[in-house]
C-alpha cells in the first residue's frame, strides 16, 4: 500500500475550475485496478488549498496513474491554475495493514 498526499494551492479565481478537473480526475482514478482511493479534500478555512489523497495497493500503481490519459488531461489543465507548484508526499500506511485494508 502506497499512499500520496499532493498538496495544490490554486489560485482564488480557478478553486471552481481545479475542483471540478480534480473531481474528474478522481472520479477515473478510482476505476484503475491500482487505486484503493482517491479522495479530493478543501482547506475549510482556505478554499483555495487542496490535498489529493491517493491510496495506491501496489508500489507499481502510482506510476501506471500517471500514464492515463485522464491523469494527463487533468495535469495539463491545472497547471496554469497553481498559486504554487503541487507537492506530493508518498507515505507507508501503518494501520491498517494491508491484510486489514
Amino acid at each position: 500500500m502506497q499512499i500520496v498526499l499532493v498538496h495544490a494551492h490554486v489560485k482564488p479565481e480557478f478553486v471552481e475550475a481545479f475542483k471540478q478537473a480534480s473531481i474528474e480526475n478522481a472520479s477515473n482514478s478510482v476505476q484503475e485496478a491500482g487505486v484503493a482511493r482517491f479522495d479530493v479534500i478543501q482547506q475549510a478555512d482556505d478554499p483555495a488549498r487542496f490535498i489529493l489523497v491517493e491510496v495506491y495497493k501496489t508500489a507499481e500503481a502510482p506510476a501506471a496513474h500517471k500514464e492515463t490519459a485522464h491523469y494527463a488531461g487533468w495535469r495539463d489543465t491545472v497547471a496554469e491554475m497553481m498559486a504554487e507548484p503541487r507537492q506530493g508526499i508518498k507515505y507507508s500506511n501503518v494501520f491498517p495493514d494491508d491484510e486489514n485494508w
